[in-house]
């Protein structure tokens, strides 16, 4: 009888977190339903059918969830073993789109390498690689963090390669403030001081302040500039840089409460470009309305806390602070992307996760939620 219990136990204590699976795969088909409410127009516009962007990104998700279940079986300590190799080719794949048979530039930016059958940004691959990396190597120096040197300015040197190639190779800055944002949260819960960061908080803050100041006098701000003039004043230039951003605005106030009807959307014929990318949320702000809104918000509240539950509950603190990089990646996109959308933020390229457009984006995020998963295997019971 004992023997029994025993492997009842067992088997319980083995199974993942359900309530994050559960939570992933609502997000999920609620990301495929509202993607073909968004595309169907565009679609059909550009390439006759209505269905060939849901198409694509449902095939994706049904490879992504054979993925992510077959990653949760995989223990997360395998990764550690290899988290410098994982480093130099995190960001050195971002360099792909430098081959001229590969790289993809859309609308003045490289950021895609185009496989044959798809596209998809090496950035995405970069975000988790160095998540490994990170989690890896605070966890190997863990006696070192209370250092300046050692704890505090040695780590964060390590995100220089690969935002300097986002930066100046692929004009990528918004994955570089996410990759900034994922790399302080991995190294304040990793036990970094956070006087250290404050400090230097301050210092940064003054120079870009500054930087901004001074671009704004000489004329030389760019693109990125006009978007910061833009987000205090949209309807300036409702025709111009502030089209997207007026137009998703339109598209949240007529959703109302309860929203116009799922499929009732009207900004998503032609008004807002490409409904199916990063602006989906406002589609849905138009069909689902404040309710459907609040809910996407709330599961999404879910996952980062049971991403901080299995953060808390592993075993060791390798399988800790990656779970908290990967939880900080899903949740600063979803945050960053919703500001954008309800124009509190300036405008910045985060896509949505799980709704927008992207089969390979969904298919690495799957894998990163399979390796969640599995840390929740080997941790306690939450």
């Amino acid at each position: 009888m004992r023997k029994k219990i025993k492997r009842v136990s067992e088997f319980v204590n083995n199974q993942f977190d359900f309530i994050l699976c559960v939570t992933v795969l609502v997000l999920l088909a609620m990301g495929i339903i509202m993607i073909l409410s968004a595309s169907a127009p565009s679609a059909l516009s550009t390439t006759g059918n209505s269905y060939t962007y849901v198409k694509k990104q449902f095939a994706f998700a049904i490879v992504g969830i054979f993925l992510m279940f077959f990653i949760s079986k995989v223990d997360y300590r395998f990764y550690k073993k290899y988290y410098w190799p994982i480093y130099f080719v995190s960001w050195i794949i971002l360099l792909l789109v430098l081959v001229p048979t590969l790289g993809v530039s859309v609308k003045g930016a490289t950021r895609w390498v185009n496989l044959g059958f798809t596209q998809f940004q090496p950035s995405e691959l970069t975000k988790i690689g160095l998540i490994v990396f990170y989690a890896g190597y605070l966890s190997d120096h863990k006696s070192e963090l209370n250092s300046f040197l050692k704890g505090f300015i040695k780590p964060l040197c390590f995100i220089i390669p690969p935002i300097a190639i986002l930066f100046f190779v692929q004009n990528h800055v918004s994955v570089s403030l996410v990759i900034g944002i994922i790399t302080v949260t991995m190294m304040v819960m990793a036990g970094c001081r956070i006087s250290h960061f404050a400090n230097v908080g301050i210092i940064v803050t003054s120079l870009l302040v500054g930087a901004i100041g001074f671009l704004q006098v000489t004329g030389k701000g760019g693109f990125r500039l006009d978007r910061i003039s833009t987000f205090f004043n949209p309807w300036a230039d409702a025709q111009g840089t502030g089209y997207q951003m007026v137009q998703s605005l339109y598209a949240i106030g007529s959703g109302g409460f309860f929203g116009l009807g799922l499929g009732e959307s009207k900004q998503k014929y032609l008004y807002i470009p490409e409904p199916h990318n990063d602006f989906i949320f406002a589609i849905i702000a138009e069909e689902l309305g404040f309710v459907g809104c609040c809910f996407v918000i709330i599961l999404f509240t879910i996952l980062v806390w049971r991403g901080i539950l299995i953060a808390m509950r592993a075993p060791d603190m390798f399988g800790s602070i990656m779970a908290i990089g990967i939880t900080t990646l899903i949740g600063a996109q979803a945050i960053i992307n919703i500001a954008v959308v309800t124009a509190t933020i300036p405008t910045t390229g985060i896509a949505l996760p799980f709704f927008s457009y992207g089969g390979t984006a969904l298919l690495i995020l799957l894998c990163d939620i399979g390796i969640l998963l599995n840390i929740s295997r080997a941790g306690s019971k939450v």
